[in-house]
């Protein structure tokens, strides 16, 4: 079986709220919305924000339940990109939960949850490639 991810959809109290994060914060444009969902086209993935409620009730899962300690990341080009990335987000409605810093297995990265807590890694890896698409290369 081939190794994809299709669509990572996040639940969120608020779609207003959560929109704004990720348009003012990533900079991010949707390529579809309405009143319960937000899409943005990702460099080979969908990623949807959904209302809490509704995705729950999709999903069968009433009341959902916390996944456990889970991370999205966002890697960037520079090292001097991931502190300012992350003061915008915050900006746009996230929570720093982490300052940027280098960790001791090297990079600098930082984290910052969004509204409704999803937590994203703002990292910067010197031996990941990013192309002109957007695509991060395990190694270089």
């Amino acid at each position: 079986m081939q190794q994809q991810i299709s669509v990572v959809t996040l639940g969120v109290s608020g779609i207003g709220r959560s929109r704004r994060f990720y348009v003012e914060g990533f900079g991010w444009t949707p390529v579809f919305e309405n009143d319960e969902v937000v899409f943005y086209q990702m460099n080979g993935l969908m990623l949807g924000t959904w209302s809490r409620t509704a995705l729950e009730a999709d999903m069968l899962r009433p009341g959902g339940s916390a996944p456990g300690a889970v991370s999205i990341a966002h890697n960037v080009r520079a090292k001097d990109d991931v502190a300012p990335l992350i003061e915008q987000l915050a900006s746009a409605g996230g929570q720093i939960l982490r300052a940027a810093d280098a960790p001791p297995h090297g990079g600098f990265r930082g984290y910052v949850a969004d509204p409704d807590g999803h937590a994203w890694e703002i990292a910067w890896n010197p031996a990941w490639a990013i192309d002109e698409r957007g695509h991060v290369t395990f190694g270089t």
